[in-house]
């Protein structure tokens, strides 16, 4: 099986609700990327997949699950000249409040 040619940290945020904030500290520029576990399998087999992010220039960046599901991170190098020491911090949305009736 082929594999991505280009050094990657691969960070697995497991079950995440839509809202949830995933912060990402870099200390040099690379790819972050937050797709779902098809899209990392699809990723990993250097197929097409689809991905929330891209080049980061600034750090730290944040980026927003769109949905609930099963979210991996990926941190790469490709077209850069080094892996970045890489640091994520996940904050759940605020709970949902119920009316009263």
């Amino acid at each position: 099986m082929a594999a991505p040619s280009f050094r990657f940290k691969h960070y697995d945020l497991r079950g995440q609700r839509a809202g949830t904030v995933v912060e990402v500290t870099l200390n040099a520029v690379n790819n972050v990327r937050l797709m779902t576990s098809g899209n990392f399998q699809r990723f990993k087999e250097l197929l097409d997949f689809k991905y929330i992010g891209g080049v980061a220039k600034k750090s730290p960046i944040r980026l927003v699950v769109p949905e609930d599901g099963q979210w991996n991170l990926i941190v790469d190098m490709e077209g850069h000249h080094v892996l970045a020491d890489s640091a994520v911090k996940v904050t759940p949305p605020p709970a949902v409040q119920r009316r009263a009736s």
